[in-house]
């Protein structure tokens, strides 16, 4: 089993789990807010950094710039990678540990319309977006982002 040095969430014994390469980026919009994608009904969510898996044959390059189409509606460029994290989960019954590269990117065109039914863009600041995203390696990564954007003089 492949693991990143930052390994998130809890290996349950018995279970196998299923290695998933996964791509997510970091995206600021107006306001020093960034870019969240709240999955699910009304009344069932949770939130994500956008990204997904990487599919077979794509660059993790390709398949974040295809993740926030799909989901956000956004036109993105990677800008540089922030780290890598993986994260063990259950998604529905299936075990999963997510093998994730995170990236910083930039908005390249105007939005349009998420073509995943049940995925929506919303912005949040970083400590709201910290607070609230599902996974905790989407936290780290943002809290990474953040320490290294208040390092460089840039918050």
């Amino acid at each position: 089993m492949a693991r990143f040095s930052i390994q998130f969430g809890i290996n349950q014994p018995g279970k196998n789990y299923k290695e998933r390469p996964s791509v997510y980026g970091i995206c600021q919009g107006e306001l020093r807010k960034i870019a969240i994608i709240k999955i699910g009904s009304k009344d069932n969510y949770h939130y994500d950094l956008p990204g997904g898996g990487v599919e077979t044959m794509e660059a993790e390059p390709e398949a974040l710039i295809r993740e926030f189409e799909e989901e956000a509606g956004l036109d993105i460029w990677p800008i540089r990678v922030l780290g890598r994290a993986g994260q063990f989960w259950i998604n529905g019954d299936k075990p999963l540990n997510s093998l994730a590269s995170f990236y910083e990117v930039e908005i390249t065109g105007d939005p349009s319309k998420p073509t995943e039914p049940d995925h929506t863009l919303v912005w949040m600041t970083p400590d709201e977006a910290i607070k609230n995203v599902r996974h905790e390696s989407h936290a780290w990564a943002i809290m990474k982002w953040e320490r290294e954007r208040f390092k460089d003089g840039q918050v």
